[in-house]
């Protein structure tokens, strides 16, 4: 796989956690999050690392976003399933950013130590 088409997952995920900021009048924040996308072309492990927690807090953010949100519908007798599917959906791409950065290329990219090879399990 490309480094360019998996530095897509992480990008679009923090666009989408600086849009839910703005949305929520956050705008140092959501400055922070558009910001941190330039971390992507730091090649050392603390970019990595650093926004492998940034995306991490976001998917707490979804979820806690999605439970809220659906909890305000549920009290006022409003449909909450698309909402809490497309949520979802939120969380489960952040989530899928954050895996991201265990793809060989980007650990290689970003100078992260190889993954250990699984021992045989001892009989």
């Amino acid at each position: 796989m490309r480094l360019a088409t998996l530095f897509v997952l992480p990008a679009l995920a923090l666009l989408l956690l600086a849009a839910h900021l703005v949305h929520a009048g956050l705008m140092p924040l959501a400055a922070l999050a558009v910001l941190l996308v330039g971390l992507l072309a730091v090649p050392r492990p603390w970019a990595s690392r650093t926004l492998q927690v940034v995306l991490a807090v976001a998917v707490i953010e979804w979820i806690l976003t999605t439970v809220g949100l659906a909890q305000l519908r549920l009290r006022h007798d409003e449909p909450y399933l698309r909402l809490a599917a497309i949520l979802a959906s939120v969380t489960l791409f952040t989530v899928l950013a954050v895996l991201a950065f265990q793809h060989p290329v980007l650990r290689a990219y970003f100078r992260l130590p190889a993954k250990p090879a699984a021992e045989p399990a001892a009989r």
